[in-house]
């Protein structure tokens, strides 16, 4: 029974078809692709250099005080360190790195919320970080305008305060 399995026998009527593509017709086209997109790249790469070119050709100049007129003035560095732009541009100048700008300013903020310090010191006025002033309106409540415009604290806080100021003569 096993030799009946194994058995093959050739079949006339069978036959691959013989209009398929071959291998190398294939593979022509894969190294045809490749070198096309080789010449789009180094086209595309030359269409920019020249549109570069012919701008950098038409630029005005920006500012007639800069002493190198042959300069690129797309850039704001002119060769100069990040201190001397400041002094040289007034505000508001253009970034020159975003991210960097962004970070600075986003640490800069994250600083003055979470420190202490004097926001006017000849009136009196400090910030405090974030957490204590919550911590402060929690404990305190919000204070409230009355009739005559001054700000008093809520009932409910002068309450707390007095709570507070009792525990703590007792803790003592």
């Amino acid at each position: 029974m096993t030799e009946e399995l194994t058995r093959h026998e050739p079949n006339d009527d069978l036959d691959f078809e013989r209009e398929d593509l071959s291998a190398k017709s294939v593979f022509a086209f894969l190294a045809g692709l490749v070198v096309m997109l080789v010449l789009v790249g180094f086209l595309v790469a030359g269409i920019y250099r020249y549109l570069d070119g012919q701008q950098r050709a038409h630029q005005a100049v920006q500012n007639p005080l800069l002493p190198a007129p042959s300069a690129d003035t797309r850039s704001l560095s002119y060769g100069k360190t990040e201190k001397q732009i400041k002094t040289i541009f007034p505000e508001p100048r253009l970034e020159s790195n975003e991210r960097t700008e962004i970070n600075d300013f986003r640490m800069q903020e994250e600083k003055i919320l979470n420190s202490y310090g004097w926001v006017d010191e000849k009136a009196g006025l400090v910030h405090i970080p974030i957490e204590r002033a919550m911590q402060l309106v929690a404990e305190r409540g919000l204070p409230v305008l009355s009739q005559n415009g001054a700000n008093t604290s809520t009932p409910a806080s002068k309450g707390a305060t007095a709570d507070n100021s009792r525990r703590g003569a007792q803790n003592r």
